[in-house]
């Protein structure tokens, strides 16, 4: 039988053997990555995806329009910061598509759903204040979101819950840019 050491240094056997591990990989191969191990409910899983994958896609949306249309001395700055922001998304989206893929699913880009399903709200501006303020909402509704995802899904999926967890991360600092950019554009202010 196989040992395993626990960080107390007290051999454990595996929970399964070699031959018990090569016999269930070969059941049901039509699953993919998701095997009898996996602690999730896939279909739950794919639903919550379709959802981060929808508010990733509105988040592109909402920075690339907002890079475009803003305008005013300050703006370059600010344009380029909502450039980056749009690329990162896009990353994210590419991200949760891929899972939701490799769960068996098929990722939803249907436009006329995208924000039925998405917890950002796809809100414009001429004003470029107004625009870094929805973004750093959108950004802050995102980071609640996520934190809530990688509790959900905890133990039961770690795969999803690290790629959620970069993905918040990441949204973390796009939360923290875009109070650096309110502030540096008096935009505190106004509630």
């Amino acid at each position: 039988m196989n040992e395993l050491s626990t960080p107390t240094g007290k051999a454990e056997p595996f929970l399964s053997d070699v031959k018990t591990l090569r016999d269930q990989a070969r059941k049901h191969i039509d699953k993919g990555a998701v095997t009898q191990s996996y602690g999730g409910d896939v279909k739950k899983t794919i639903e919550i995806l379709q959802s981060v994958l929808a508010t990733e896609i509105v988040c592109v949306l909402r920075y690339t329009q907002h890079a475009i249309v803003a305008t005013g001395l300050s703006s370059e700055g600010v344009k380029s910061e909502f450039q980056e922001h749009a690329r990162e998304e896009q990353g994210h989206a590419m991200e949760v598509a891929e899972r939701i893929n490799q769960l068996g699913g098929t990722p939803d880009f249907n436009p006329q759903t995208l924000t039925g399903r998405s917890a950002a709200e796809y809100q414009t501006s001429d004003d470029l204040v107004e625009m870094i303020r929805e973004n750093l909402i959108a950004e802050r509704i995102a980071v609640e979101h996520y934190r809530e995802l990688v509790r959900y899904f905890g133990d039961n999926d770690p795969t999803t819950r690290l790629m959620i967890e970069g993905i918040l991360s990441k949204e973390e600092e796009h939360a923290s840019d875009m109070l650096d950019l309110l502030t540096r554009h008096g935009g505190l202010a106004k509630k």
